[in-house]
Order: structure tokens, then sequence, then C-alpha cells
């Protein structure tokens, strides 16, 4: 059974293949190629269905049915910016803007309002679709944004990002507190469970 990622974010690729070592972990482009895909939803979690059921109609049509899609859509919010950037996260600084311009535009804004340090947190939604289900599961990080990048691991808003009962970003501290601690690694624990029943 192949899990195909409907991503093509080498971060997210990374840190869903760590978390799910005992399946092959693909992503769609492996399979399809490149292809874009509408984000036209209003929240993580319709982003993230449009984007499993995008990748699991044209796999339908090329392979049989040993296969599971997930799609994540993940972001940032910051109460303080009225919930920026959110599930604009990856696109904040504009299409195609990459993780430093989107992290500049963030301390950028924050300095705009003379904030220095402020609560945020993370969200992720992940779909998982099979034949013609689509299941879906949350999970989030709770923390504050500062406006000092901090760090060179992980990726997207890591660098600003400090969860709660740590004095430090996420770009500093290691894999393993952030697997434990994680957004996108809550949302996966539940999402196997619901593998672990289809496949049964």
């Amino acid at each position: 059974m192949k899990i195909v990622v409907a991503s093509s974010n080498k971060g997210k690729i990374k840190e869903i293949q760590n978390l799910l070592p005992e399946y092959e972990v693909v992503t769609y482009s492996d399979i399809l190629g490149k292809f874009d895909i509408v984000e036209d939803g209003k929240s993580f979690k319709e982003n993230a269905i449009i984007k499993a059921k995008a990748v699991m109609d044209k796999l339908q049509k090329i392979e049989e049915d040993n296969f599971i899609v997930i799609a994540d859509d993940s972001g940032i919010t910051v109460p303080a910016l009225n919930n920026e950037p959110n599930i604009f996260s990856a696109r904040y600084a504009g299409e195609n803007a990459t993780d430093q311009e989107n992290n500049n535009k963030l301390i950028m804004k924050l300095k705009e309002k003379n904030i220095q340090k402020t609560t945020a947190y993370y969200t992720a939604c992940l779909a998982i679709a099979y034949k013609n289900e689509v299941f879906t599961t949350h999970g989030w990080m709770y923390g504050e944004v500062i406006t000092q990048s901090m760090g060179e691991g992980g990726f997207g808003y890591d660098p600003l990002f400090m969860p709660d009962g740590y004095d430090t970003t996420l770009g500093i501290l290691d894999e393993k507190i952030k697997k434990k601690l994680g957004h996108r690694a809550k949302a996966l624990k539940l999402a196997i469970k619901i593998i672990n029943i289809i496949l049964k």
C-alpha cells in the first residue's frame, strides 16, 4: 500500500515520511508529475480536501486501489494580526514566496504594531482519501511568535515560533521535541488510526 502525499513541499514530505516509517511514502509528483491545484477553500479543512480529491481523481485513472492519498493544509495564525496569515501562510508575501519572504512580512506586520512577541498557533488539517471516502484530522500547536529569527532548522515560520513551555524557537529545537509537539505530528497520529482501520 502506497501513501501518496499531495504536496511538493519538501519539508512537509520529509516530516510525513519520518512519521510514517512503516509505509511506502511517495509524492504525487513521483507518479503524476506536477500539476496545479487551485486551493480556493475558506479553511484548512476545505483546502486539504480539495488537494486530496484532486490527486485521488487523477490516480484513479492510472492506478489500482492500492494507495491512500494524504493531503495537508497547515499554517500559522496570529490573533494580534487579525488572525493573519492563516490559510495564506505559504503565500503571505505573494504567490511562490519563499519562507524568508513570508517570515520578513510577518516580522514587518508585528513591528508595525510595535509587537515584539505575541500569542500564535499552528493548525494542521490532514485529509485522508481512500477510494470514494475522505476523512480529516486536525492538530494544533500553541505558543508565541517573535520578531527575531532564531535557528535554521525546520521550515516555514519555525524560526519565529516559540512553542508553549520553551524559551527558544522551532528553528533551534531538536527534531524529537518537534515531533512530539508538532501540529502535523498530532494530526498524523490521528490519521494513522484511520489508515490502520482502512487497511484492516
